[in-house]
């Protein structure tokens, strides 16, 4: 067994926390600014993780803010107060998330008290966008307006943000911890890979979860399992409590920074004694359940739709590579006032403008095409995410919202529309920001060493990954490919797909018909387990 002294022998983070309660740094900005940044303790740097703040790179004193919106969901207030923090304190950037937040970039040391209080003053908060807490709230961007929803998961997701969000007694986790709710038809909230899942059901004439538990990307992906038990909705956000709360106190998983995830609990006790414990920690036994398959693919929720309620429509619109900019979400905020409800954002970091009166669609189209937001766009731009990357992250290690907008652009100029149904998902780095795992094509970036010895830029490539129907982890198949060959690479992989697909084939369907040898002849590339074996024999 683990204990305290232990945990802060060997993780130094567990003795920051210790030391000084993150949260409480927000109360010492003043201080900060006045010594300066030059002169700011690296401790001080990782508590304001606390407040969704990161270095930018490189370090010279701006920072990156995660703004948490639960659900995506915001009002053209909110939105607008999100576009002026970015102008008025940054430099105008701003790019949406995968767990449906907005990231700020420039932000100054000097300006981070006046950042937090205006959006303090328009009900937004950041606390705990990073660091060991419960990271932003994920959800179905639709829910409430689909007409196949389950049921509207708002309220829920609205509690377990109200309870967790800034809350002190949960920011003292082991790591960070991530939550998704909803109870969309096709499961487009990604439950096989957060932490904690609640998967919308209704079950004898009752509304509630099943509850998955231990998914996760990064440098070790897992799956989520499932919990096998229904949970009423009215208890949902208690379960989220006490599975947080018994991963939380159990120190074995405090010890170490790699091994400080719920997954790693998971894979050590299974399903069954995460169960075991969870009712243990309720003082009840929960009621057992098990979760139907489903037969479709998560939604993108791009283009126009007919919202439950009569005579109303959300429009969704491509963000390509979730740049925006404050201007654009400020002209947004002011379009939705008028022709609409509010403003969602999606898991594939786009837009989704809700509640336009049917016979105003084609308007809303038109201006939101006027603000630089054309919905008539070839769809794998909705469907293809990278990571922040270069030039504000300081873990990426290569090109990322760029390389993607060359690689998107090629397959779209040589292939047209046969291409709108690919999911590329490409990262600077092993933390998986943009899920290179569950992608079509992922893409993780690396070096290699040119023939004369130089590095150059370069990239894994993974695949057979996929959410959904048949959810798995990638393959990564082809290792420290160099950027120059992605190019002929994919598109090789693509048009063996489009030339031998059978009715309804899907792209990763396709990969996983095939062997690895048999796409590394498509791509022109050798597969990565060949290439190691010889190196072995040799």
């Amino acid at each position: 067994m683990s204990d305290w002294e232990t945990v802060y022998t060997r993780n130094p983070v567990e003795r920051i926390k210790r030391d000084k309660p993150p949260l409480g740094i927000r109360d010492e900005l003043p201080a900060l600014v006045a010594q300066g940044y030059e002169r700011m303790a690296e401790e001080d740097v990782v508590r304001l993780q606390w407040w969704g703040l990161y270095h930018d790179k490189p370090k010279i004193g701006t920072f990156m803010l995660r703004v948490k919106i639960p659900g995506g969901i915001l009002t053209p207030a909110k939105l607008r107060a999100v576009g002026e923090v970015a102008n008025r304190y940054g430099r105008g950037d701003a790019e949406l998330t995968t767990r449906q937040c907005i990231q700020l970039h420039w932000l100054e040391l000097a300006a981070l008290g006046d950042v937090l209080a205006d959006l303090d003053a328009a009900g937004i908060t950041s606390a705990g966008g990073c660091g060991d807490t419960v990271r932003n709230i994920t959800g179905c961007p639709v829910a409430g307006l689909a007409a196949d929803e389950l049921f509207d998961a708002t309220g829920v997701v609205d509690d377990a943000a109200g309870l967790f969000y800034g809350n002190p007694e949960f920011a003292n986790l082991p790591r960070k911890h991530k939550y998704a709710i909803a109870a969309c038809a096709d499961r487009c909230h990604a439950p096989e890979i957060n932490c904690v899942s609640l998967v919308g059901t209704v079950h004898d004439g009752r509304e509630g979860f099943a509850v998955q538990v231990g998914g996760g990307l990064s440098s070790v992906p897992r799956l989520a399992r499932d919990l096998g038990v229904f949970v009423p909705r009215e208890e949902a956000v208690e379960i989220l409590g006490a599975v947080t709360t018994v991963w939380s106190e159990d120190l074995r998983y405090r010890v170490s920074r790699v091994k400080a995830r719920l997954k790693f609990m998971v894979d050590d006790i299974g399903a069954d004694g995460m169960l075991e414990r969870v009712e243990a920690k309720l003082g009840r036994t929960l009621e057992r359940y098990e979760l139907p398959a489903i037969d479709v693919e998560p939604s993108a929720h791009v283009g126009v739709h007919a919202q439950k309620q009569s005579g109303l429509s959300y429009v969704g619109v491509p963000v390509p590579l979730g740049l925006t900019s404050g201007d654009q979400l400020v002209a947004l905020a002011g379009l939705v006032e008028e022709l609409g409800m509010d403003v969602r954002i999606t898991r594939q970091q786009n837009l989704v403008v809700t509640g336009v009166e049917d016979e105003r669609v084609a308007e809303a189209v038109d201006r939101l095409d006027a603000l630089g937001l054309p919905l008539d766009t070839n769809e794998i731009w909705a469907n293809s995410i990278a990571c922040t990357g270069e030039p504000h992250c300081n873990f990426s290690v290569g090109e990322t919202k760029d390389r993607l907008r060359d690689l998107v652009d090629h397959l779209e100029t040589t292939f047209g529309d046969d291409v709108a149904p690919l999911r590329l998902h490409l990262d600077g780095c092993p933390h998986a920001c943009a899920q290179h795992w569950v992608g079509d094509l992922g893409f993780q970036a690396t070096t290699a060493k040119n023939d004369e010895g130089t590095r150059v830029a370069a990239y894994d490539v993974l695949v057979r990954g996929a959410l959904g129907p048949s959810p798995a982890i990638a393959t990564p198949l082809f290792r420290r490919v160099p950027s120059e060959r992605l190019e002929p690479a994919v598109e090789g992989l693509v048009r063996g797909w489009l030339d031998t697909r059978g009715e309804g084939e899907t792209f990763t369907a396709f990969q996983r018909r095939l062997t690895d040898d048999e796409l590394g002849a498509l791509a022109g590339l050798e597969p990565a387990k060949k290439r190691r074996r010889e190196e072995i024999e040799a």
